[in-house]
Order: C-alpha cells, then sequence, then structure tokens
C-alpha cells in the first residue's frame, strides 16, 4: 500500500499525559460513525486494567505474527513490541478514516508508510505529568524525569493539533473530538 485513500491519525504524547482516557472519550464520541476505526493495538505485555485495552501476545508470539504480515506497522519502544493490525491497510486502502494510539519515536516512518498521516499531539506540564507518573507507580523518579525531559523534544513530524490535558478531561476532550471530527471528515 503505497497510497491509502482513508486518512491515519496517530495519537501521540508523553507517558501519563491521558492520551488513553481521551481516546476513550473520543471512541465513544464517534460511535454512530462506523467508517472511523479507532485501533486496537497488539502490545507484548500482559492486559491490565490500568492501560489501553490493548491484545496482549508474548514477545515470541509477535515476532512470529511480524514475520507472517500479520501487522500493517509495528515498533519497538520501552523494552516492548507494538503492532497495528494488518487489516488497517484494508481499512484505509477502502477511503475510511482511522485513528491510532501512537508512538513519536515513529511517527517519521509512519508518515512514510502511511501518507497523509495526521498527528494529533497530547502535552500537558511538567508538573502535571510528574503527579500523575509518581501516582502510577510504575517508575522511579529518575524515570519519571527522564520520560518528562523527553516530553519537550519537537516531534519529527509537524502536529496537525495541539491538546493541553493539564486541566480537566472534558476540556481536552472536547477539544479532541473536535480534531478528529476536522481531521477525518
Amino acid at each position: 500500500m503505497t497510497d491509502p485513500q482513508g486518512r491515519l491519525v496517530a495519537v501521540v504524547g508523553p507517558s501519563g499525559v491521558g492520551k488513553d482516557s481521551l481516546l476513550a472519550l473520543a471512541r465513544e464520541a464517534f460511535a454512530d460513525r462506523p467508517e472511523l476505526l479507532f485501533v486496537r493495538r497488539t502490545i507484548t505485555r500482559p492486559a491490565t486494567g490500568d492501560a489501553e485495552a490493548h491484545l496482549p501476545m508474548s514477545r515470541e508470539e509477535f515476532d512470529r505474527a511480524e514475520a507472517e504480515g500479520a501487522f500493517a506497522f509495528c515498533w519497538r519502544a520501552h523494552g516492548l513490541g507494538y503492532g497495528l493490525p494488518a487489516a488497517l491497510g484494508d481499512h484505509l486502502q477502502a477511503g475510511r478514516p482511522a485513528v491510532v494510539n501512537g508512538s513519536r519515536k515513529v511517527l517519521a516512518k509512519m508518515a512514510e508508510r502511511f501518507p497523509g498521516l495526521a498527528v494529533i499531539s497530547i502535552t500537558a506540564s511538567p508538573e502535571v505529568l510528574a503527579r500523575r507518573l509518581s501516582a502510577r507507580g510504575r517508575e522511579s523518579a529518575s524515570e519519571i524525569a527522564d520520560r518528562i525531559a523527553r516530553a519537550s523534544e519537537p516531534l519529527p513530524v509537524e502536529p496537525a493539533a495541539i491538546i493541553d490535558n493539564s486541566g480537566t478531561l472534558a476540556d481536552a476532550g472536547r477539544q479532541m473530538v473536535a480534531a478528529i471530527h476536522g481531521l477525518t471528515t
């Protein structure tokens, strides 16, 4: 697939910024648009209630699935494998839009793979990020500091929209819905 007709929208932002919450709100808001696919990623980590609803896979299963062409796009970051299902390519080729939880690390490659890629960047103040990451209890103070430092680095692809999720989820959710609507209609 070199020229998809449907637009892929990648939502990116640092860990703790609220991407999963905003994507869940958007998915609900667009429930009446069956042509708008919210992509469920495959990730090499167990499914838990405090992370995105993904398809869990072992590293061995992921490697085998990748070799067998099960993914339209995949990457590795933070010691995990991430895959977008091969059916995404068919969906886009059919002229239908899709939204995916992306990764800043692979945006340039994603833009090559999916021409017309639009990026929505979710941000939050360093103080808000630190508070949210600390509350999760998954990372050390130095890991949190590293994540916050990376959050200020520029994206390799110019975002079509930037949403600050430092305030209320409802405010950021309205902005997210408006951005997705504008990029997919």
